[in-house]
């Protein structure tokens, strides 16, 4: 059951973010093998990118969740993992997507204990996915919201 409110959302900080993140992937193609430098720029620029937009989409999802309880406190209780499933429920994600944003948040988990070249290149092999699916949801979000409106 969707609640209509007076919720107001801005998912332009969001798809900033994306930009941020695909520009840093660009660079980060474009930058020769022996610029050691500005290859550990750019991809520490495309992983901060990717941490902070993570964070933003489970802001922006805790709020539209709102609309879907009875109790919004109880959506602030869930934990970031609880919050995609609910969106999954409430079809702001499918089941392959919250699948995959789980895994992302998995990664991201990873990225504040691990600070590996390994892992870093790990992580930048999901991040073309994740910027489609990024952008995807912000357009969900505003969906939703809009509706709301």
């Amino acid at each position: 059951m969707f609640r209509k409110t007076t919720m107001a959302l801005n998912v332009e900080h969001l798809l900033r973010a994306a930009a941020t993140l695909e520009q840093a992937l660009l660079a980060l193609d474009k930058t020769p093998a022996e610029s050691e430098v500005l290859f550990d720029l750019y991809r520490n620029a495309a992983i901060k990118s990717f941490e902070l937009s993570l964070e933003t989409a489970g802001k922006l999802l805790r709020k539209a969740l709102k609309a879907y309880a009875a109790s919004p406190r109880s959506v602030d209780a869930l934990v970031f993992n609880d919050v995609l499933r609910h969106a999954g429920k409430h079809a702001l994600l499918d089941q392959p997507g919250v699948e995959r944003w789980l895994a992302y948040r998995a990664n991201r988990n990873n990225t504040a204990h691990d600070y590996g070249e390994g892992f870093a290149n790990e992580t930048l092999a999901l991040l073309p996915a994740y910027l489609a699916d990024l952008r995807a949801l912000a357009g969900k979000l505003q969906e939703c919201f809009d509706a709301a409106q």
